[in-house]
């Protein structure tokens, strides 16, 4: 009889595809007697299905996507499986020492491991080298330059936008691009407990850049409000956008995207610093997890295990998502098709993580009404900061 295991995937054409090819093989290559039955959720419809619902206690999934900043939130109410013990059973080949430790770290703590790494990519500066070079404009290192040549390659009547910000409220970029902008400016919004430090000089700078940047016509792509990081990174893939910061995945997708219209025109770089800080990047990743209720949790590991091989590895990286394996960032034939997809060890290396937090989407979420009355109201930078670090205060309490 056959079994069937129900995955959550976040809503992204190559997690999808990569995904449905990748259990065909483990089906093909293992003899069982299984089918995968695949749902795609945006963002908001899957952390409400998997916490606000809790169908990864319930029973309705066998294995979720998780991003790494809702495990915490994931291991305190017990809503997904320890590892540990299906490794000491059925050990995968050459873990850990084939991953980079930092994707190893955001899922063990509390004495176990809550998922394995599936799709990695952290933030970078991603750009139209060929729209640089013929403007005769460096890469730019810091944000005075980056928004200088946003507005210098900004041609909408080319149907082409300098840059673009996605700030649709699902708390993920908008969230993720204010610590940045903070962190590179030499601040810490947050300390290792979660608790706020926003009323600060860095992320009132932060915060005056970003709203500056969106209400810049001469520079922003329209709509950033209702833009996610797919859209945005779509955006770019089209040829409509010059430079922007965003996920690795999105500069890969570029190159290996049958739509794409910048095949061979892109290229990657740190992101820029600001006055007093450095250039830095964004530690974010999804992991495969293992449902609490799943029906069928051996099945699942094995699926697991499957994964994990170099092979399916590069196989998720074909189909346009980023590879988690060390082996798949060095493969010639993967650089041959994404010429710099070798820089993802040197991105890491300065990757910064956000605080392990239970409550995190609910102080990404804070963040999130922070942005949207920036854009959209004149009150002052420091008063929103004030009051959105009283509401995360409250959170963390």
């Amino acid at each position: 009889m056959t079994t069937t295991l129900r995955i959550a995937v976040r809503r992204f054409d190559a997690f999808e595809s990569a995904i449905a090819k990748q259990f065909a093989d483990f089906v093909r290559t293992s003899g069982e007697d299984a089918a995968l039955d695949i749902q795609a959720l945006d963002l908001n419809p899957l952390q409400e299905a998997l916490f606000q619902r809790q169908e990864l206690k319930s029973g309705a999934w066998d294995l979720a996507f998780l991003s790494t900043d809702w495990l915490a939130q994931a291991q305190a109410d017990g809503s997904v499986a320890d590892l540990h013990p299906f490794l000491e059973s059925e050990a995968i080949p050459d873990f850990p020492a084939g991953w980079s430790p930092s994707l190893l770290q955001l899922q063990s703590f509390a004495g176990g491991i809550w998922g394995m790494p599936y799709h990695d990519g952290p933030q970078c500066l991603i750009y139209r080298k060929d729209l640089l070079e013929a403007a005769g404009i460096a890469v730019p290192t810091d944000w005075a330059g980056f928004h200088a040549a946003a507005r210098a390659l900004h041609a909408p009547d080319q149907e082409r936008y300098g840059t673009v910000l996605a700030l649709f409220p699902d708390g993920h970029n908008g969230f993720y691009d204010f610590c940045i902008h903070v962190w590179t400016r030499g601040g810490e919004p947050f300390g290792p407990d979660a608790s706020p430090n926003l009323a600060t000089p860095e992320a009132e700078a932060a915060l005056d850049f970003l709203r500056a940047l969106a209400a810049d016509q001469s520079a922003i792509a329209p709509g950033c409000r209702d833009l996610d990081s797919v859209q945005s990174g779509l955006l770019f893939c089209a040829g409509k956008v010059a430079l922007m910061t965003n996920w690795f995945g999105f500069a890969a997708l570029g190159e290996t995207w049958p739509d794409s219209r910048v095949k061979g025109l892109v290229d990657v770089a740190p992101i820029p610093a600001g006055t007093g800080g450095r250039s830095l990047s964004l530690n974010v990743f999804w992991v495969l997890a293992i449902a609490a209720g799943s029906r069928h949790p051996d099945l699942a590991w094995r699926f697991l295990r499957h994964l994990a091989t170099p092979a399916m590895d590069r196989l998720t990286t074909s189909e346009g998502a980023i590879g988690v394996r060390r082996s798949t960032w060095a493969d010639p034939q993967i650089n041959t098709t994404i010429p710099y997809f070798h820089k993802l060890d040197g991105l890491h290396a300065q990757a910064r993580e956000l605080p392990r937090h239970p409550r995190l989407a609910e102080i990404a979420h804070v963040v999130d009404a922070m942005l949207a009355q920036a854009v959209t109201t004149g009150e002052p930078s420091l008063a929103l900061l004030a009051q959105a670090e009283q509401r995360i205060r409250e959170i963390v309490r």
